[in-house]
């Protein structure tokens, strides 16, 4: 989920609380501490969490990649990972070009298969369009054999284009590479039982600049709220997340219903959080004016069911093999490329 979609969602559980309302009405933040919790896990992970990595492999394709190298050196981490059993961190750098452009380049994990894929892909600007034609000449998509199993459970291809590339660790589990994309993201940051403990902090923060036990609990209760939200909210992706570190040390895979960039899910998660940040305002404020029954269905109810139709229709076409129209290019690309020898 992007940012505003999880302020949103921490400020709409918030107004649940008639206390907090009414506190919001007498000029508290109480409310705005939610949306604060909201967001919070994600600033500690992309502001702090990212930069204390270490990584065991960097590459650096440089101005002129070599799709061959790049892959290579992807298998050689996987295959270290899987004969010594230990983790591999792999770093994969952008090809900056100039000021506003960039080289990009694509890795495919080739869905039930041990093979990878590298290619190298046209100039963008900073916005990630395409310039037309500027793909290098004679371009083709580079595989090579793992030569042990691979499981991939994020995206199939990961595009490096623009700012930073994507994050890799390889590990063996049981007979198998596993392919953990991000692994800083939704680690300790992304746990429910860190949630309480800043709800404590906040709520400490809040006795101390007011003096006031009352609106201290309060504070701290929807701050903890709101991180909880953005927790779950983040679960119902492909990546998971570590809900219950310190005791846990590992990420809890989503079940994959949605990704953090898909626009319908964002449209919904904010479009649903606003309309009941107005709902409760209205049946907390003594006079309430909206028939409850009727409010909840046409605007929540309706919307979800029809742009949710929306998104599961779209959803299912993309994985269809028949309709997945991008798959079948790609690979009447690679056929009518000249053979590349497999290592």
């Amino acid at each position: 989920m992007k940012g505003i979609s999880h302020f949103i969602t921490g400020v709409a559980i918030a107004t649940f609380f008639p206390e907090v309302v009414r506190a919001g009405g007498a000029g508290s933040l109480l409310p705005m501490l939610g949306g604060v919790g909201g967001i919070l896990p994600d600033t500690i992970d992309f502001k702090f969490a990212r930069y204390w990595e270490k990584f065991d492999v960097e590459i650096d394709p440089g101005r002129e990649p070599d799709a061959e190298k790049i892959a290579d050196t992807l298998v050689a981490a996987m295959r270290g990972a899987y004969e010594s059993g230990r983790d591999c961190n792999v770093i994969v750098h952008t090809i900056r070009m100039g000021a506003d452009l960039w080289r990009e380049y694509a890795i495919r994990f080739i869905p039930d298969s041990d093979e990878i894929a590298v290619r190298i892909g046209p100039l963008v600007n900073t916005g990630q369009v395409p310039l037309a034609g500027s793909e290098p000449e004679g371009a083709v998509e580079v595989r090579r054999k793992v030569g042990v199993p691979v499981r991939n459970t994020y995206s199939e291809e990961y595009k490096v284009n623009i700012f930073s590339g994507p994050t890799f660790r390889f590990a063996r589990e049981d007979d198998q590479v596993r392919v953990h994309f991000l692994d800083w993201h939704h680690r300790w940051t992304h746990s429910l039982l860190l949630a309480v403990a800043v709800g404590v902090v906040i709520g400490l923060l809040v006795r101390l600049l007011t003096g006031n036990w009352t609106a201290a609990g309060w504070g701290g209760l929807v701050t903890a709220l709101g991180f909880a939200g953005h927790v779950f909210e983040d679960q119902l992706g492909h990546m998971g997340s570590n809900l219950f570190w310190p005791l846990t040390r590992k990420r809890i895979p989503g079940p994959g219903l949605i990704h953090a960039s898909d626009a319908i899910p964002n449209f919904l998660t904010v479009w649903t959080s606003v309309a009941l940040i107005l709902f409760n305002l209205d049946r907390f404020s003594g006079a309430a004016r909206l028939l409850p029954s009727s409010y909840l269905f046409f605007a929540i109810g309706l919307p979800l069911l029809i742009l949710g139709g929306v998104y599961i229709l779209g959803q299912s076409r993309k994985t269809h093999p028949q309709v997945s129209r991008e798959s079948v290019r790609q690979e009447e690309r690679i056929n009518e490329a000249s053979p590349v020898e497999m290592a």
